[in-house]
């Protein structure tokens, strides 16, 4: 009968050190494995399913024209920036203004009606593209000038801003909502995008109004920016 090699403190100790290093290779295999796939899951949601995430930017000067006498109607033009933060669509349905004169307390709601830069001369001619939804891809940004028109003739007072100084605004920006992912999206879901700023009316003449607009102008000349709440 052939007898086995009896081991040795070397052999026992090779085994020893064989064996720890398979369980750690496991281990860190293991590791290197989880890393990636959530490195692979948080690619996928910043690439394809992050929900939509309009956010907004106006510059440091809008536009403002009062053109009728005896009228509430008033006009503000703002060029906006959308930005689509999200990977998926996202689609901006409505805009509302307020604006507040921080004086009398009083406050006049605007509706975004047109896009385009005011003139009377465009005005006659019917020359402007009326506001429609406005659908960004994911990652995408478009810029346009919306024209708000005076809310209604409940809206009072009948000129809001007439007076040299400045002016208080809201814009809150109406978002469809994302359910693609059901109750991921549900429990995701934002409120509205708004941007509140400031804009100071330097110089009042009315006859502007004739042709064209009067500037307002942020004090430190810098863009505002706003998103969902």
């Amino acid at each position: 009968m052939a007898l086995l090699p009896r081991r040795g403190p070397s052999d026992s100790t090779d085994v020893a050190v064989h064996t720890v290093a398979h369980r750690d290779g496991g281990r860190i295999a293991t590791l290197v494995a989880l890393i990636a796939l959530v490195f692979s899951a948080y690619s996928l949601w910043e690439t394809s399913l992050k929900q939509p995430d309009v956010r907004l930017f106006v510059p440091p000067v809008i536009q403002y024209s009062a053109p009728y006498n005896n009228s509430n109607f008033e006009v503000i033009a703002v060029p906006i920036t959308f930005a689509n933060e999200g990977a998926r669509t996202g689609t901006v349905l409505s805009m509302e203004l307020a604006v507040t004169d921080p004086r009398t307390k009083q406050t006049k709601h605007f509706y975004a009606a047109d896009f385009g830069r005011w003139t009377m001369e465009k005005t006659r001619a019917s020359a402007y593209q009326p506001f429609a939804p406005i659908s960004l891809a994911g990652r995408a940004a478009r810029t346009e000038t919306v024209l708000f028109y005076t809310r209604g003739e409940q809206e009072q007072p009948a000129q809001l801003i007439r007076e040299v100084g400045p002016y208080s605004f809201t814009l809150k920006l109406e978002q469809a909502v994302a359910d693609d992912l059901g109750p991921i999206d549900q429990w995701l879901a934002k409120g509205p995008s708004i941007v509140t700023f400031e804009r100071e009316l330097r110089a009042y003449d009315a006859r502007a109004f004739n042709t064209a607009t009067l500037p307002m102008y942020a004090e430190d000349w810098r863009s505002t920016q706003g998103g969902p709440n």
